[in-house]
């Protein structure tokens, strides 16, 4: 039996696509990438804003329609999408022949295998007992892996409706962590990214305290992992200890996602987010002095309820001040079951598409000048990809996250192994990616 598979949305929902993949190629289902092939096909969906959903929307219609074309004979639903709309997923689109959430990652095989045999299937749990650790089948050869130290979020943001789909925030253990890197490891892992929907809360749940810079301490002496990096670091737990393993573990890399959200204070008070603007300007100040390379990566949320010409013109000036390396911004998306969706003042949407435009104009500048400024710098590069008709080497150094950020290009050059650091000379870059020479 063939199955294709799906993954959808971020690098979370990613890590379970692969431990389902893991079950189901240890009951010798054979895995397939090709849907035409498929007589099953998975797909873990998002459900986290409009535009998610609608993504996962279009690609289960696209994938329905191998059942007219194809060998298909049933289509599953999982992931976020599955868990926040439960049966009535299935109820919208008929041709869904089975919706499993997200407490039922163990049981997908039993999730197939009773699909087989009835027409329609609804499978759900309790989604705080979601599976989250345990064996992954890799989904692709990358060096770069993701590692996910917890599970489910306490921060009560008011746009989101994650704790309401994923739960509370359970940490795992510090030694399941350095059991699944080593795992990693032997598989060939060169980069771990560690996630989670607040990487900086970690430990606090379990061991009553914050154990970030130990778990890194760790990791660093427990693997021989060449780099390792953060991402989804809240700005109001970032502590003195952990900016202090940054700066002086030499395998922790000098680049922090951490997304601020907003800037203006009444604005943050209305999203219900840790910490204010003041707090936001201490802890990058501080990154930037402990760490001088430090790339900050960064998210804002615009056009939220309430806000106003002057709040977005504070919010526009404190990016062009700070001059964030790397920033992603979103519209804000009024979701269901939030506080936010009932709050008053809803702005319209072309002014938020208008705010939007603003701030990523005003952003791809910062970004062009930061990256022209790297040019005649010697980077360490981790090789991904060989492009042998145009002999190019694809890669990123420490600056450019991985499956977020740009590359680096090397033309012009001879073979490499994936997983292979080389020393690169940056002679050119752009809005997003490096060029550069091998040395």
């Amino acid at each position: 039996m063939k199955i294709g598979f799906i993954s959808l949305g971020c690098s979370k929902n990613m890590v379970d696509t692969e431990m389902m993949l893991a079950h189901l190629d240890n009951a010798r289902f054979e895995i397939t990438a090709d849907a035409r092939e498929a007589e099953v096909i998975l797909i873990n969906t998002c459900g986290f804003i409009g535009d998610a959903r609608e993504e996962s929307i279009e690609t289960i219609k696209e994938m329905a329609q191998y059942k007219k074309t194809g060998k298909l004979k049933k289509l599953i639903v999982t992931g976020c999408l599955a868990e926040r709309w439960r049966d009535k997923l299935m109820e919208k689109m008929p041709e869904i022949d089975a919706v499993a959430g997200l407490s039922e990652i163990h049981n997908i095989v039993e999730t197939v295998n009773a699909s087989l045999k009835k027409e329609k299937l609804a499978s759900f749990g309790d989604y705080e007992k979601t599976e989250i650790e345990g064996e992954r089948m890799l989904s692709d050869d990358s060096p770069a892996v993701f590692l996910r130290i917890s599970e489910g979020c306490d921060n009560r943001c008011s746009y989101c409706a994650i704790p309401k789909i994923r739960g509370r925030y359970r940490s795992r253990t510090i030694e399941s962590i350095i059991e699944e890197a080593q795992d990693l490891e032997a598989a060939g892992a060169k980069e771990l990214n560690l996630i989670a929907e607040d990487t900086s809360r970690y430990g606090t749940d379990l061991y009553k305290e914050n154990k970030l810079p130990e778990l890194l301490h760790r990791l660093a002496n427990e693997t021989t992992i060449p780099w390792i990096r953060i991402f989804y670091c809240y700005p109001d737990r970032i502590t003195d200890e952990l900016i202090a393993e940054m700066r002086d573990n030499p395998r922790v890399l000098p680049y922090l996602d951490m997304p601020i959200q907003h800037i203006s204070d009444p604005v943050l008070k209305r999203m219900n987010r840790g910490g204010n603007r003041k707090q936001i300007e201490t802890v990058i100040e501080k990154l930037r002095k402990e760490i001088p390379d430090i790339v900050i990566r960064t998210t804002i949320i615009v056009g939220f309820p309430g806000e106003t010409e002057e709040q977005f013109n504070e919010l526009l000036d404190f990016v062009k001040k700070v001059r964030f390396n790397r920033l992603g911004a979103f519209t804000y998306s009024r979701e269901e079951g939030t506080p936010a969706f009932d709050m008053p003042d809803q702005i319209p949407p072309e002014v938020k598409k208008r705010r939007y435009e603003t701030l990523m104009e005003a952003q791809a500048q910062i970004s062009l000048e930061r990256q022209h400024d790297t040019v005649g710098q010697i980077r360490d590069v981790l090789c991904e990809d060989f492009i042998y008709e145009e002999a190019v080497i694809v890669g990123r150094d420490f600056s450019n996250g991985f499956d977020v950020d740009g590359k680096v290009f090397c033309y012009g050059e001879n073979f490499v192994q994936t997983g292979e650091f080389i020393k690169v000379k940056i002679t050119d870059a752009d809005e997003y990616d490096l060029y550069g020479e091998r040395i």
